[in-house]
């Protein structure tokens, strides 16, 4: 007889797995008997506890007795017929056994109710915590920066470390540096502790003032006070992390450990550098001017210390972004100086979490390249794990390859750690939004007014889902207060998208023609493409000369920028309406199509698609009114971020829309206007 026929015979195989399902509930016995088995992965504990404990006893016991319904015999006791009886009665026993403790499993954990589910769950409750905005206590007011520098550099320490729940800082800084209610403020933000503290900086002295809260008591766990020199800061920093860390009883590894004690930089210039360049850069993320503040800062820092690894990547992510976003005229500058602040981090310090961000965000943002993207983030995933910043990239990352509902998953993995950040609650919207969920959206654009109850671009960005929806009356409750001098852009385009669907083209020539005058823009561009903007608009209104006039002027200036920058997306979409208006059929065509060319939807799943709605709208200008409706009628099937409307193509929109007005007599374009009932 072989080997694996003893084994079947001796039902060893069933025994096994009857032991390895009870090992789950041995877990919770064995670590309180022996601590050397208190493992935090719960599912390497399982497999250690089972191979130590389950699957030995399941084998002597196999080996040495079967298992009757009469009780426990040794077979070897039996004469054989009666065993081999037995052997058929005690598996089929132990199958019912190993059945019924399956279910058992399966059912606790559907409820919630298995010990080792229920106490991760607690585990990280008691093992979250949220930094609030230090105060800053200095004579000097300007230094509020350097407080805000040090609450930033211990979250960031504190990222690293998987045992913690860390919420990000543009979910804290909402609240005042000395709040009052506290229990509050950890129930908004999903935490059971809150770190409050202050920073003096004096000279080339600071002393540093920290207390570790527990939110539902209000009781101290612990508090500390440093007075340091400047060239101190960092170790005043890991300090204060690995104090946070002892105090919530958090399990470190060795590379955590390692993370905690980080000091980037020797030369406390460079570094107060860094951290103006870090303040101008968290205050936006579309500010063209504030960003080159941080750059400039950013630049500062590394010519100070020529190896701070930190500072070059910064540097090359607020380039990239730059890039990435054509806000000014010099892309090609921005993408060479993103990549030679790349190079030089990578030199100093390659495999950093700092450094891999910095190259996954130029793969993504330069390059392109999504997949070496999500590679790159994937791998700093697991070195900063309390970091929302990853899990976020990870969903724009998604969305861009038509990877939807694992964009939505990634964000909202990242709002768990950033649950107060109106940036990402926006970005998430615009998912739903893009996927045309759009009461998900609307749900997430309250979140974020309950936060910034009149923040201008997310009124705008929530009065976009009720045009979507045809849903004009709501629209414009939204919009009341935007006007010529109002700064967002993005409301103020939605604000004259909403004239355009009145048909109230005299307000809307108004403010266009007013904004021109008044607003002082940040690029050529932008200008650009306000000024076609306007001629679109005379041009409904049946202003033909102003129209071509405005077109002609948008043109000029827009046709001198796609020289210098044919890739230049925007560009090349303002240009092809420009000539559209002015009635330049060829070259309007050429321009659109280049465009298309330049970015498919098989590239880039958000921004593909919103160039051939361009193209539509170019179509429906020139009277090439079947090729427009046959790109419409794609586009409403497809997921996409529009920048003609901020929604995807909706039968409202285009029933609303006068720009469609040429093609409302065709019977298969009225078919597209029609609802599709669910």
């Amino acid at each position: 007889m072989n080997f694996l026929t003893e084994l079947k015979r001796r039902n060893v195989y069933r025994a096994a797995v009857a032991y390895a399902v009870v090992a789950w509930f041995l877990t919770q016995l064995t670590t309180q008997v022996f601590p050397f088995f208190e493992i935090p992965n719960s599912a390497v504990r399982f497999v250690v506890i089972a191979l130590v404990i389950g699957f030995p006893i399941a084998m002597l016991l196999s080996w040495l007795y079967e298992l009757t319904p009469e009780g426990i015999v040794r077979t070897e006791d039996l004469e054989p017929v009666q065993a081999r009886s037995v052997q058929r009665r005690s598996g089929r026993l132990l199958d019912f056994i190993i059945i019924g403790a399956l279910l058992l499993v399966i059912a606790m954990l559907i409820v919630g109710r298995l010990p080792f589910y229920r106490q991760t769950g607690e585990s990280i409750l008691q093992k979250s915590i949220a930094v609030l905005p230090f105060e800053n206590r200095s004579e000097e007011k300007a230094n509020a920066y350097f407080a805000d520098g040090i609450q930033d550099e211990i979250l960031t320490r504190l990222s690293k470390i998987a045992d913690l729940k860390v919420i990000s800082r543009t979910s804290t800084q909402q609240y005042q540096r000395t709040p009052r209610n506290l229990s509050e403020i950890a129930k908004q933000l999903g935490v059971a502790h809150v770190l409050e503290g202050s920073v003096q900086k004096s000279g080339d002295s600071v002393r540093v003032n920290v207390q570790l809260i527990k939110a539902a008591s209000d009781a101290h766990l612990w508090a500390e006070t440093y007075d340091r020199k400047l060239t101190d800061i960092f170790d005043v920093e890991s300090e204060i992390a690995k104090g946070i860390v002892e105090s919530l009883q958090a399990k470190l590894t060795g590379r955590e450990e390692q993370a905690l004690a980080v000091k980037p930089t020797n030369n406390p210039e460079a570094y107060d550098a860094y951290l103006r360049g870090r303040a101008f850069e968290a205050r936006t993320s579309s500010s063209f001017d504030l960003l080159m503040k941080a750059i400039g800062f950013y630049e500062r820092a590394v010519q100070l210390d020529p190896n701070f690894a930190f500072a070059w990547a910064r540097l090359s992510r607020v380039n990239a972004f730059l890039y990435f976003n054509r806000i000014d005229t010099a892309s090609a500058a921005r993408r060479d100086a993103a990549k030679r602040a790349l190079e030089n981090a990578q030199k100093l310090e390659p495999n950093s979490p700092e450094t891999l961000l910095a190259l996954g965000y130029y793969q993504y943002w330069v390059l392109l390249d999504y997949d070496s993207a999500k590679t790159t983030f994937g791998r700093v995933s697991k070195m900063l794990p309390g970091n929302s910043e990853v899990p976020t990239a990870l969903g724009l990352i998604a969305r861009r390859g038509g990877h939807w509902d694992q964009s939505i998953a990634y964000l909202e993995q990242a709002l768990a750690l950033d649950p107060r950040s109106v940036e990402l609650l926006t970005q998430a919207a615009e998912t739903y939004s893009m996927v045309r969920q759009f009461p998900a959206a609307l749900k997430l654009y309250d979140r974020a007014l309950d936060i910034m109850p009149n923040d201008p671009d997310v009124m705008a960005a929530k009065a976009s889902i009720y045009q979507a929806e045809g849903n004009l009356q709501e629209a414009a409750k939204l919009l009341a207060d935007v006007n010529a001098k109002t700064s967002s852009g993005g409301a103020f385009e939605t604000k004259i998208i909403q004239l355009r669907f009145e048909r109230n083209y005299g307000e809307a020539v108004r403010l266009l023609q007013a904004r021109l005058a008044q607003f002082h823009y940040a690029s050529e561009i932008e200008w650009g493409i306000n000024q076609v903007t306007l001629a679109i608009v005379q041009r409904l209104a049946g202003d033909a000369a102003g129209a071509k006039t405005n077109a002609e002027q948008a043109r000029n200036t827009l046709k001198q920028l796609y020289g210098d920058q044919p890739d230049n997306l925007a560009v090349s979409k303002s240009l092809s309406q420009a000539y559209a208006v002015m009635g330049e059929k060829d070259s309007a065509l050429k321009a659109a199509e280049h465009a298309v060319m330049l970015l498919p939807r098989g590239k880039d799943a958000v921004s593909g698609p919103t160039l051939e709605e361009n193209l539509a709208l170019i179509q429906t200008i020139v009277g090439e009114k079947s090729r427009a409706i046959s790109t419409l009628s794609q586009l409403l099937q497809t997921p996409y971020d529009s920048s003609y409307y901020t929604t995807p193509i909706t039968p409202a929109l285009l029933r609303l829309d006068p720009i469609w007005d040429p093609l409302r007599a065709d019977p298969a374009f009225q078919k597209l206007c029609e609802e599709k009932k669910p």
